[in-house]
């Protein structure tokens, strides 16, 4: 299950939540096993970008994204982003057989999307997956 995002989680994870928060991408999706990131730009909504192992162990990626305000309009705080990913993380590495395979959030609908090893999917809203007394989490390895 290791891949060069996993032994580099604590150095990558706060790259992902910069541009989060910074730059004006409002739709992210962590590919965990493949080490990649899908982007979607507040400058460019109908195209996405993918971001290689290397750009998101780059801490200057965000210098090749246009600078954005966070948007008022955001449904999910921006002091949110980092519990968010650290619970993508969490989830990661809960069980060797039962992992993460890839997690996605959109700011603007409070949607966390998260796609696990054993083909189940879930879809919840921010407030749910940050809430750990929410049904989400008694259903999940812990």
């Amino acid at each position: 299950m290791s891949s060069p995002l996993d032994q580099h989680i604590d150095e990558v994870l706060p790259v992902i939540a910069e541009p989060i928060t910074e730059n004006g991408v409002f739709h992210t999706k962590l590919h965990f096993s493949s080490s990649r990131a899908t982007v979607w730009l507040l400058d460019d909504p109908y195209r996405y970008r993918i971001l290689g192992f290397e750009a998101l162990s780059d801490p200057d990626v965000c210098l090749a994204l246009p600078q954005h305000r966070y948007p008022a309009k955001a449904v999910i705080p921006p002091g949110d982003i980092t519990k968010i990913l650290d619970g993508f993380r969490r989830l990661r590495f809960a069980d060797d057989i039962i992992y993460l395979r890839a997690g996605s959030l959109n700011i603007f609908n409070s949607r966390i999307s998260l796609n696990f090893s054993c083909d189940r999917s879930h879809y919840l809203s921010h407030g749910e997956f940050l809430r750990k007394d929410s049904p989400f989490w008694e259903s999940v390895v812990d």
